[in-house]
């Protein structure tokens, strides 16, 4: 979907393309962001086991976090002229990534799968990094915190991973229900 057609206006020093071009990236991460902070709420509800209350409380900051950067998205793309799409049926059909596919599970498999969530959303901000480095610095320096905080995020997931030489219990899954069949 191009938001190019709808800026009317942008902020000064930035042309109504290249906004659209951000505009569109940004929704990108906008129905990323949507959807991670849905899927951490449905581990939250789901997660069973003996580390049950350790992850979910973890998950609840993380949770808030990621709708803070929901917020912030959807405002930087409104302040550059565009309109920001946050409905349901929009971040399905916009999407290229399929649901999360853990129901009520162990704990510890839920954080095996979350890892690979993480990995995909924090992959693709990095590359909205790279994407606004001639474009919007603004938007970047945005991005940038945003991607150092997910992964802190993925960081408490993956100390659940980890065994004491380092290596995760999920290491080489490709698949979340792999992820959660290791961990």
């Amino acid at each position: 979907m191009t938001h190019n057609a709808r800026v009317h206006y942008t902020v000064p020093g930035l042309d109504a393309e290249s906004a659209g071009n951000v505009i569109t990236l940004l929704q990108g991460r906008l129905n990323a962001l949507n959807d991670l902070a849905l899927t951490l709420k449905h581990v939250h509800w789901n997660v069973t086991g003996p580390h049950f209350i350790a992850v979910h409380t973890m998950l609840d900051p993380q949770v808030d976090g990621v709708r803070a950067m929901v917020d912030d998205v959807a405002e930087r793309i409104a302040t550059l002229g565009g309109s920001p799409v946050g409905t349901p049926g929009e971040l399905v059909e916009q999407r290229s990534w399929d649901d999360y596919s853990i129901g009520r599970a162990d704990a510890i498999a839920h954080l095996g799968a979350l890892d690979l969530v993480y990995t995909g959303v924090i992959g693709d901000h990095r590359s909205a990094i790279d994407a606004t480095d001639k474009l919007d610095l603004v938007t970047q320096d945005m991005m940038i915190a945003q991607a150092g905080e997910l992964e802190q995020y993925q960081w408490f997931v993956r100390a659940h991973l980890e065994s004491s030489d380092g290596r995760l219990s999920t290491e080489a899954a490709d698949t979340e229900k792999d992820a959660a069949q290791k961990a």
